[in-house]
């Protein structure tokens, strides 16, 4: 991590390690694609041999208080900001614009104010960023993640408003 300074503006930049992120993702299930950036790590995810869709529940909806109840992860639905994280999330799509339900792509902040603060007032550190991120890809497949408000980032799990022609 280095402390970047250019007259009274401070950042913090992340040296994040695109192996290590990739292993991490197999590590919780997953089958990565890493795209390293200056500013950002892009990290698509696809669980191809989970049958059930990931936990990404929609917050709102009282079918799934119980599950909501148990997340320690919560997406702002608006921005796909992962909340109190340098994450943000957004749905893959597949070729009928449809969300994909087993697959995601996070978008990991390498750039970040230096007032930046994890749970529990933590401060960031590459090796903090990796355990929650292990945490936050485990909860979308074991514990659940819950999405607040917005139309930008659309459950993967749970009722869905929008069924089919059949039903």
């Amino acid at each position: 991590m280095q402390v970047l300074q250019a007259g009274p503006h401070k950042i913090l930049q992340l040296e994040l390690d695109a192996e290590l992120v990739e292993n991490l993702a197999r590590q919780a299930g997953f089958e990565p694609k890493v795209h390293d950036q200056a500013r950002v790590m892009v990290v698509e995810l696809s669980a191809g041999e989970r049958k059930s869709p990931l936990l990404l529940f929609d917050a709102a909806d009282p079918g799934n208080l119980g599950w909501f109840s148990r997340c320690t992860f919560y997406v702002d639905g608006r921005t796909g900001l992962v909340l109190q994280t340098p994450i943000s999330l957004g749905n893959l799509r597949g070729r009928n614009g449809r969300p994909v339900s087993n697959g995601l792509r996070l978008q990991i902040a390498k750039e970040l104010p230096p007032t930046f603060r994890l749970p529990g007032r933590q401060p960031v550190t590459e090796q903090v960023v990796y355990a929650v991120l292990l945490n936050f890809l485990n909860a979308l497949t074991k514990v659940g993640v819950g999405v607040c408000g917005g139309p930008v980032i659309l459950p993967l799990a749970g009722r869905q408003d929008d069924l089919d022609a059949r039903n």
